[in-house]
């Protein structure tokens, strides 16, 4: 009993230390902590901050098109007949009206040679009727032969030049038929496979080979319904310049200009199609190859710059956090009017504001601010707004 009794004891006392000891020290943390409290709430937000730049902003629209030829054939026969020869070679590049493929033209030969025979025939019939009609005449005069032996004769020659002119136009007939046997090329290009050799059979439908023009030669691409008034804009100020980007030549670029804009927006993609043609001697653009292109439609002359991270985007709009002179943080509605690679072009600042870039997260309106330690590049992103990605 006497061991139990000391045992309770010890634990009485270690229990009253105990407590003594917590309400020492929770008294002793309350007033530092409040202390903390109240100093955390004014401490300064550590922000790095820009100066807008004033300079002229391009507008550039950039899309991935094909390249597409203005006009491209494919040369088939007007008629059945054989290959008599092949006067071009497969990738050859061809003028206008230069000689591509003979075929058999025996039998067209023949014909037009039979219908100029008959032309020269009817035609003699034709003077003679004609100086026959002409004796008769004096006869008639002197009362020799009556009236209608005259006139049987003007009937006869009348007859006869109507069928001379029905055998002329046999003749132009049978003269175009012979053309066929002989194919020239529609446009000036570059000449495809060609299938056929000489000896070959060929029908209207058989297709001997192709040309395509590559100079001057268009891309083909689509800008989304939101551009469709700055593009027609530009394009009533005059011509708009298009740049190709060769991505497999090492970045070369090739210059053309707006050609055509489509009379209706896509309702089912919201978007338009373009076209820009370019000259293309040196054949840097080939038909069906994917291409960069880029336009100027308007520049935004001394427009104000600021980088886009420093936007904060709200339900009530999009605004920008500024350092004041006495080291708070104000809130300044601005207007995106365009946005290039990291920068965009606002409205809604004068241009002497310290815009803040970090730390605008934590900000309020009225928010104590400072300077963070400067970093070589914090300074330099505005400095390259007027280079378009």
């Amino acid at each position: 009993m006497k061991k139990t009794s000391l045992a309770i004891l010890v634990g009485a006392a270690l229990c009253i230390g105990g407590g003594i000891w917590y309400f020492n020290h929770q008294g002793a943390d309350k007033p530092r902590a409040a202390a903390a409290g109240k100093g955390g709430g004014q401490a300064p937000t550590s922000v790095s901050v820009v100066r807008p730049v004033r300079q002229d902003v391009p507008i550039v629209l950039q899309a991935n098109g094909s390249v597409a030829p203005i006009s491209s054939v494919e040369l088939h026969p007007q008629t059945t007949s054989t290959i008599a020869k092949v006067h071009i070679r497969e990738g050859q590049f061809v003028k206008q009206g230069e000689l591509m493929f003979t075929l058999d033209a025996r039998a067209e030969s023949a014909n037009v040679e039979k219908a100029q025979a008959q032309v020269l025939r009817d035609r003699a019939s034709v003077l003679d009727l004609e100086r026959q009609l002409k004796r008769s005449n004096d006869l008639l005069s002197k009362n020799f032969i009556a009236q209608g032996a005259v006139d049987t004769l003007q009937s006869q020659l009348d007859a006869a030049r109507a069928l001379l002119a029905a055998d002329q136009a046999a003749l132009r007939s049978a003269q175009v038929d012979s053309s066929y046997t002989v194919l020239r090329a529609p446009l000036s290009g570059r000449v495809g496979a060609i299938g056929v050799y000489p000896g070959s059979l060929v029908q209207p439908a058989t297709s001997l080979t192709s040309i395509t023009q590559l100079d001057p030669i268009d891309v083909v691409f689509t800008l989304p319904e939101s551009s469709l008034s700055a593009l027609l804009s530009a394009q009533k100020a005059g011509e708009v310049p298009v740049t190709a980007l060769l991505a497999d030549a090492g970045g070369k670029q090739v210059q053309g200009k707006l050609n055509f804009i489509d009379n209706a927006v896509d309702p089912t993609s919201g978007m338009i199609k373009v076209k820009a043609r370019f000259g293309n001697t040196q054949t840097d653009l080939w038909p069906g190859q994917y291409i960069n292109t880029q336009m100027t439609v308007q520049t935004l002359k001394d427009a104000l710059v600021i980088p886009q991270n420093a936007i904060i985007t709200t339900t009530a709009g999009t605004l920008v956090y500024t350092m004041e002179a006495d080291n708070t943080a104000k809130s300044r509605k601005v207007t995106r009017v365009h946005a290039f690679g990291p920068n965009a072009a606002v409205t809604g600042l004068s241009g002497d504001e310290q815009v803040i870039v970090d730390g605008k997260q934590n900000l309020r309106p009225g928010s104590k601010v400072r300077l963070a330690e400067k970093r070589p590049e914090a300074m330099d992103q505005a400095a390259t707004a007027g280079k378009p990605a």
